[in-house]
């Protein structure tokens, strides 16, 4: 990073020529204009039609990206970027480069991430299809402000925003496809990051040709990021609600029928809330498995992973399995002793179901939550050293002051 360099207005590329030298021009006057110190960074993705050169009689930087794709660019570009502050926007001349203005004030103000709004700042007829703009991107915003709490952000997918450099970098992004913008905001969102939005308006782009972007390939991609980064909302509170429903359902069944109304309710759905438990703690700890491979790999942190590194420690696991493989082996038990006392006439086999069921399903989440704690324990490995390290460090620090 160049030290002199303040904003670095990166334009991810492939094959813009016929809108690519306006927009380096517009950000290198709006820099100007500004009196701010900066550069503009084309990242190539491989074009054939003389983008490249266009660039630089504008007066851009070439890099080229070697990953293909819209992240793959940007990727390339934000680690090529001198600036301490990174402004990204297409290459299209849809979005105004001449105005970097709000989002170089809300940077130097500290935020981590400025995003752009179109829907505050204004998108002229025929720049967004109405698909888009009525059903996409509504949709995929509400969406993301539900699972991830970003009420601040309300336009999830605007590409023109800013990003102070070191702090994305930290983020480790990997996306290569159009959903690096989704990645962004939410893996930002999850590491604690401060996001803000500024109007911006959006413009129908400059170019003769179809756009890269794909309605509903991308729109999946998109969709398919926000449910895998939110294990929390998505695998466990669904999970909890079966694992209770089915306790529920099972406590009140074992004894004997229940009648709900003009329902009665029986053994076949006692082996239906066994289902229920068994799929509920399944999801339950998958969700708390997903939330440790996130932590594994750097991209999320805070309190609440610490709640289930303790949850999942394996020694807690194997005594809370043990004891749901014990207490399904005393029924499992009982039933064969009911079995082998009672005569073959006098069985009422739906009293020994009643116990079979339960216990065999206490024996399987036993053996579910134990492999859960090993596989817990190996994912919290890489973690354990860096932990008591930092501890270690903090109580010596306290005990210096």
């Amino acid at each position: 990073m160049d030290d002199q360099i303040e904003v670095t207005v990166l334009l991810p590329c492939l094959n813009e020529a016929e809108t690519l030298e306006v927009c380096v021009r517009k950000a290198l006057g709006s820099l100007a204009e500004l009196g701010v110190r900066g550069e503009v960074l084309v990242s190539d993705n491989g074009s054939t039609d003389g983008s490249q050169a266009i660039a630089v009689a504008a007066g851009a930087r070439v890099v080229h990206a070697p990953i293909p794709g819209y992240g793959g660019a940007l990727l390339n570009g934000v680690e090529h970027a001198r600036g301490r502050y990174v402004i990204m926007a297409d290459a299209d001349d849809s979005y105004d480069l001449g105005n970097l203005g709000p989002f170089i004030t809300e940077l130097r103000a500290g935020h981590d991430v400025v995003m752009g709004n179109r829907f505050r700042g204004g998108i002229a007829p025929g720049a967004m299809p109405a698909l888009h703009r009525y059903l996409g991107n509504p949709v995929l915003s509400w969406l993301g402000r539900v699972l991830f709490g970003l009420r601040d952000v309300r336009d999830f997918h605007c590409g023109m925003r800013g990003f102070r450099t070191d702090r994305l970098r930290e983020l480790h992004l990997c996306m290569p496809g159009m959903e690096f913008a989704s990645e962004m905001v939410v893996r930002a969102s999850l590491n604690g990051y401060d996001l803000v939005e500024v109007p911006t308006t959006l413009r129908p782009d400059g170019r003769s040709r179809p756009p890269h972007l794909r309605t509903w390939r991308d729109g999946w991609r998109h969709l398919r990021f926000l449910l895998v980064f939110a294990p929390q909302r998505i695998v466990v509170w669904p999970g909890l609600f079966l694992l209770l429903l089915g306790l529920a359902g099972a406590v009140a069944l074992v004894p004997g029928p229940v009648r709900l109304g003009a329902v009665r309710t029986d053994i076949n759905t006692l082996v239906y809330a066994c289902l229920a438990i068994l799929v509920g703690a399944q999801l339950v700890l998958f969700g708390g498995l997903a939330q440790l491979y996130g932590r594994h790999e750097g991209i999320t942190r805070g309190v609440r992973l610490q709640r289930w590194v303790k949850a999942l420690r394996f020694e807690r696991c194997l005594l809370t399995g043990l004891g749901l493989i014990a207490a399904g082996a005393v029924g499992t038990a009982l039933a064969l002793g009911q079995w082998g006392s009672a005569g073959f006439g006098d069985l009422d086999p739906t009293g020994t179901i009643r116990i079979v069921l339960p216990s065999a399903t206490a024996i399987a989440v036993g053996v579910l939550v134990i492999f859960a704690g090993l596989l817990a324990s190996l994912l919290t490995l890489r973690g354990i050293a860096p932990e008591h390290a930092a501890a270690s460090r903090h109580v010596l620090q306290q005990s210096v002051v």
